[in-house]
């Protein structure tokens, strides 16, 4: 993420949004118009202290103690990193640079942390919803990158929209745990499958008997809902568990009702 701002973000003078490109905005406008440079690490601490007490109170500790730790840690590594220009091109600086941020954003989520700011909003409205929150939080970057469109010019503001939705979309392509997948299995080992679905996933799951129409056979299908991030090796594990198994693997759009969610902690 340091590299990132220190590269693509710098060398087109993109502002990335959220608490990043807040505190970006802010080192801009004092150099732009008092001549002060102030460190970004300073800012972006100052910024995440109201998320950081969001993430104690109703994400869980060990998942905001690991963030604490990537923003001390990014924060330091982007004022002491030496910023150096890739490219000129603004729109390969606003898709590269998108990607690589959605990379750094979605490899801390992976580790069970966040990289702080909006990061903290978004995990928590997905976590009360139970859907992503990602996009949502596209629209209030909107607003920060429609301050720096009025002070700096527009050009870099629209590239920056740019960044913003690559990274946006290259998350909810990457992180998919507030997704839902449905799978109904057809199967005659219904007992040994859930086993598999329940070990896995601590997810339920419902029986019904069915009827192949081309021979009349009787069968058992497995109807269950778990996340999409689960979803694959679940396949793989209902595969070896039952290789004549049939799978239909459908992308659930909305759930309404309980859904087990394992704790940040």
């Amino acid at each position: 993420m340091a590299v990132n701002i220190n590269t693509f973000v710098h060398s087109a003078n993109l502002f990335p949004g959220g608490f990043s490109g807040l505190a970006l905005l802010i080192q801009e406008v004092f150099f732009e118009f008092l001549k002060i440079k102030l460190p970004y690490s300073v800012l972006t601490y100052l910024f995440n202290i109201f998320p950081v007490i969001i993430g104690f109170r109703f994400i869980g500790k060990k998942f905001t103690i690991y963030s604490i730790v990537m923003i001390f840690v990014s924060g330091i590594l982007t004022d002491v990193i030496p910023g150096f220009n890739l490219t000129d091109d603004m729109i390969l600086c606003a898709v590269f640079g998108g990607i690589l941020n959605a990379v750094s954003i979605s490899l801390c989520l992976f580790a069970g942390s966040s990289s702080g700011g909006t990061d903290f909003i978004a995990i928590f409205l997905s976590e009360k919803t139970g859907r992503s929150a990602w996009n949502y939080i596209l629209a209030g970057n909107i607003c920060i990158l429609f301050t720096a469109g009025i002070l700096f010019g527009w050009t870099a503001a629209l590239y920056s929209i740019i960044f913003q939705y690559v990274s946006t979309q290259a998350i909810n392509l990457m992180y998919k745990k507030y997704a839902k997948t449905t799978l109904l299995i057809i199967t005659d080992n219904d007992e040994k499958i859930y086993h598999v679905i329940k070990t896995r996933t601590n997810h339920d799951a419902t029986v019904f008997d069915g009827k192949g129409c081309f021979r009349g056979a009787h069968h058992k299908m497995l109807y269950t809902v778990v996340s999409s991030q689960e979803s694959g090796s679940l396949e793989r594990a209902i595969r070896e568990a039952d290789p004549n198994a049939f799978i239909n693997v459908i992308q659930s759009k909305e759930i309404i009702g309980r859904f087990f969610k394992r704790s940040n902690d």
